[in-house]
C-alpha cells in the first residue's frame, strides 16, 4: 500500500477563514454573558436572605416550662 504525501490542498484545516468568528457567534457569547451576569446578581440576593447561622437562638433552644398542674 503506497500513500502519496505532500498532495492535495489540505492544509490542515486552517484555511482562509481559519480563525475568524462570525457575528452570530458574538451575539451567543453577549448572551452567555448576559445570563451570567443575572444569574450572579440573583445569587448575591440570595445569598444576603441567608442567616448568619441555623442554630436556634438561645431564648429558643430553652425547653418552655408545661403547665401541668
Amino acid at each position: 500500500m503506497v500513500i502519496a504525501a505532500g498532495q492535495g490542498s489540505d492544509s490542515g484545516g486552517q484555511g482562509e477563514d481559519f480563525g475568524k468568528s462570525t457575528p452570530v457567534g458574538f451575539v451567543i457569547l453577549l448572551l452567555f454573558f448576559v445570563a451570567v451576569a443575572f444569574l450572579v446578581r440573583s445569587m448575591t440576593k440570595h445569598l444576603k436572605r441567608v442567616p448568619a447561622s441555623f442554630d436556634q437562638p438561645e431564648q429558643d433552644a430553652a425547653p418552655k416550662p408545661t403547665a401541668e398542674g
